[in-house]
């Protein structure tokens, strides 16, 4: 394929942000209405000249910007058709499954591009509007979240992947390796020479003492940081180590990041540059995986033509006062909850990882001891009432593990079947192209 054009229809989303163009071009726009005229005719779809025309003028645009070279636009021309014949058959199929995305959802991808831009997202679509792009970034926006989802949904559908080659992967070196956890540190250190001795080095050392009680007493490890690192008695310095296996950490504090828990603030540690103090700021994969787990079960009202939300509420408020009054919960549950995946349950949940549960919950859950009765809670869904049967902290060590292998088996095979996929419809489409 054409270097100047992606694998597949369409770059990845963050590429195409990257590459939308921030100058209006009035006078290519009016040549493009002049030549509009359809140039493949696709299964109940078009492809419009302009649309070529326009992919063209981005691929010239995004050459310049990255320093290649202006590509022949003759030489990639059916290239540039080929791809948007592709991006037509997939929207079409979109459209017939119903995968859309809403104008919140947008918003929310703008709102991450503005502030990636370091503006508010007031200031990034004045930005766009003023380059006279606003309208076509929402819809290219638009249109690549559809494509990604679709691609998501029907490809991984295709995907097979046994409980052999994930045992396979687990256990090869590649498999070891990539098991591992990341770590990501905050880390500063109050340096000194290789042959400073005495008092300085002693008030030194007192210093990044006094700099440790600071961050155990709770404050803020970047603000603390930030502050001695402007000014004070002693020169501070820091190293960005970014996400790192633990092999790739500095021997002075590996074993001892190894031990630590997220948030966790050790040191000085002293070598010859220096006594450095480091947090566990985060953590990520490994074979480690504790989550806080909870057990409920709940009766849900929802509103509806027969009965109104403040009747619902009354009603979810009178089931509540029956358990209150000794009736057992599973039963009204049964009988009463609108909830279809856990009525015949009794309402019961099981155990839900932390973060598995609505907001609304979490924050009366939270606060909840085992074996109470919420008052009624109102979500989207409806009311609810909650009881708090257990909580635990289990190791979901060996799911994880498995999980994690699936997903990079999964992710190895998923752009050969993509592409595989493409070449299905496009040769089950009717596709003529408009001399």
């Amino acid at each position: 394929m054409n270097k100047y054009l992606s694998a597949g229809p369409w770059p990845t989303l963050a590429i195409l942000l990257a590459l939308l163009p921030l100058t209006a071009q009035p006078a290519f726009a009016q040549e493009r209405l002049m030549l509009d005229r359809i140039v493949a005719i696709v299964d109940t779809g078009v492809v419009l000249q302009s649309e070529v025309d326009s992919r063209l003028a981005d691929i010239t645009t995004n050459a310049r910007r990255s320093g290649q070279p202006e590509p022949d636009l003759e030489e990639i021309y059916d290239d540039v058709l080929d791809a948007l014949v592709l991006e037509n058959l997939q929207m079409q199929i979109a459209e017939r499954i119903n995968i859309r995305f809403d104008d919140d959802t947008i918003n929310r991808v703008l709102g991450s591009m503005a502030e990636s831009s370091n503006m508010n997202f007031d200031q990034y679509v004045t930005t766009l509007e003023q380059a006279g792009v606003y309208l076509q970034t929402r819809e290219q926006v638009r249109k690549q979240l559809t494509l990604q989802e679709l691609q998501r949904g029907l490809v991984n559908q295709r995907i097979r992947i046994t409980d052999q080659e994930i045992e396979n992967f687990i256990n090869s070196e590649m498999g070891q390796e990539l098991m591992q956890a990341d770590y990501f540190l905050n880390h500063m250190v109050v340096p000194f020479g290789a042959e400073e001795a005495g008092e300085s080095r002693q008030r030194k050392m007192q210093y990044a003492g006094e700099l440790l009680a600071r961050l155990e007493a709770g404050e803020d490890f970047g603000a603390v940081r930030g502050e001695v690192m402007q000014g004070g008695p002693f020169e501070v310095n820091a190293t960005d180590f970014g996400w790192r296996k633990l092999d790739q950490i500095p021997g002075l504090f590996s074993a001892a990041v190894e031990e630590m828990s997220v948030g966790q603030i050790e040191g000085p540690f002293e070598a010859p540059n220096g006594l450095h103090i480091i947090q566990l700021a985060d953590q990520r994969g490994g074979t480690s995986q504790f989550v806080q787990q909870t057990h409920l079960r709940h009766i849900m009202l929802s509103p509806n033509e027969i009965r109104n939300d403040d009747q619902s509420l009354a009603e979810i408020r009178r089931l509540r006062q029956r358990i209150l009054d000794g009736e057992d919960f599973a039963p009204i549950a049964r009988q009463n909850s609108d909830d279809a995946a856990s009525v015949v349950a009794g309402g019961d949940l099981d155990w839900i990882n932390e973060g598995g549960m609505p907001i609304e919950w979490e924050v009366v859950v939270n606060e909840m001891e085992v074996g109470d009765l919420s008052e009624p809670v109102r979500t989207d869904t409806g009311w609810h009432i909650i009881e708090l049967l257990g909580r635990r902290l289990t190791d979901l060590s060996q799911e994880f593990t498995r999980a994690e292998a699936e997903n990079v088996l999964r992710n190895r095979k998923f752009d050969l079947e993509l592409q595989n996929w493409l070449i299905e419809i496009r040769e089950e489409a009717f596709v003529e192209y408009v001399e």
